[in-house]
């Protein structure tokens, strides 16, 4: 059915169609709505047989989830930001259990300073933490990879994080088809949990491992987490013949086939970065896209087969590693390593700001006319004259004081205190 809805919405429908058995939450913006619908929908009786957990941090959140997968339950939470790094600890737990629990993660900037706005900087910062990390384009993707996400989570025993862009996406109203309770039945078979703690049959889990097992143990991690690749694309033509539509898989090349230079991103921004390679290729330049629908674990061969033939890459990063450089872009390096051709790392977006066709449209003319440093880390619409003036300032002042203040005052800005 399709509906105008709000992209927080939408997920917490699509959850909800889902079954799961505990939702655990703690507010932060933006991804508050979604467990606000959800609580209302339990309440409502409208989610029935559903625990709803009201807890006291996103640590807590997490925590909560990882024992009720532990029991048995299909659990569901979901996130952003600080929130993200507050759950560390259990993320890392939950994925060296082999837990599934299914995640949103609302993308947002990491402070400090503090930002509410969207970037990817939180996903990024948990890359490695043994998570399934999928990336939605639209609120009609994050709605229909949250429903390939149980299917992933559960068929491998993995716990996987679906990931859409705040405000961008979680606040943005949209036309979306919302599937029924019968098709989302038929697709997603209930819960038949690998591990199961039974008070009948008492063991332990998360035991003390030594020397002796723990690289074994971790080999297993990455061995699982690696049959995503090829259990990904099975499960996203299954929902493509169930429900008619593609959506999910490994990544979405577009008009690759010919494409010379082709600019790699994830997340919304996909849609602006496709309408200005329509724009180019109505000029005669042969532009393409790529965009990275599964980020972990990392789609190296999907990667390279859709980059052979390209001369130019144009890795578009939502965070960056500070004082090393590109995240996706060193990923796309990896993949790509011994092809002929050149990678651009460029950051761009950060904490909310707006990557425009304009912007793209001048970073594409500068690299294919190889005004561009390759070896270079490059920044989008970056104010260079607000940046010089205050290493100039940390130069030559006794105190300069923090820079994000700074800043704030040479453009005439007052800080603002923003909500967690």
């Amino acid at each position: 059915m399709r509906s105008q809805v709000e992209g927080s919405q939408a997920v917490a429908r699509a959850v909800t169609l889902c079954r799961p058995q505990v939702i655990a939450a703690y507010p932060i913006s933006p991804q508050t709505h979604i467990v606000e619908s959800l609580s209302d929908r339990v309440r409502t009786g409208e989610l029935a047989g559903c625990e709803y957990l009201m807890v006291e941090s996103e640590f807590g959140a997490l925590s909560a989830c990882i024992g009720a997968s532990g029991a048995g339950a299909r659990a569901y939470t979901a996130t952003s930001s600080q929130g993200l790094l507050f759950m560390a600890e259990a993320l890392f737990n939950a994925s060296g259990l082999g837990l599934p629990i299914v995640m949103t993660l609302a993308n947002r900037a990491i402070g400090a300073p503090i930002n509410i706005w969207n970037d990817h900087s939180d996903s990024m910062a948990m890359r490695d933490s043994g998570w399934i990390q999928l990336f939605a384009e639209s609120n009609q993707e994050a709605v229909d990879l949250h429903v390939q996400a149980f299917r992933l989570a559960e068929s491998l025993s993995v716990p996987v994080m679906v990931c859409m862009d705040g405000f961008v996406l979680t606040h943005a109203f949209e036309e979306v088809d919302l599937p029924t309770q019968e098709q989302v039945d038929a697709f997603l078979p209930p819960l038949v949990p690998q591990q199961l703690l039974d008070p009948d049959d008492p063991v332990t889990i998360g035991a003390m491992v030594g020397p002796e097992a723990f690289t074994e143990v971790k080999y297993l991690m990455h061995v699982k987490q690696m049959a995503a690749l090829d259990e990904l694309p099975v499960i996203a033509a299954e929902f493509r013949a169930a429900f008619g539509r593609s959506s999910g898989g490994l990544v979405k090349p577009y008009r690759t086939d010919d494409a010379e230079t082709v600019v790699v991103a994830l997340g919304s921004v996909l849609g602006t970065i496709e309408d200005v390679v329509d724009t180019m290729r109505d000029e005669g330049h042969c532009v393409g896209a790529l965009g990275i629908t599964c980020f972990r674990p990392w789609p190296a061969a999907e990667v390279r087969e859709a980059l052979a033939h390209a001369t130019r890459v144009v890795v578009v990063e939502r965070a960056f590693a500070v004082g090393a450089g590109g995240i996706v872009g060193q990923n796309v390096r990896d993949a790509t390593r011994g092809l002929p051709l050149e990678a651009y790392d460029v950051v761009a977006g950060l904490g909310g700001r707006p990557v425009t066709r304009a912007s793209l449209r001048r970073l594409l003319d500068d690299v294919l006319a190889e005004r561009l440093d390759p070896t270079a880390l490059h920044f989008l619409d970056l104010d260079h004259a607000l940046v010089q003036r205050e290493l100039e300032r940390s130069r030559h002042g006794h105190r300069p004081g923090p820079h994000a203040e700074n800043m704030l005052r040479a453009l005439g800005t007052v800080a603002s205190g923003a909500y967690e």
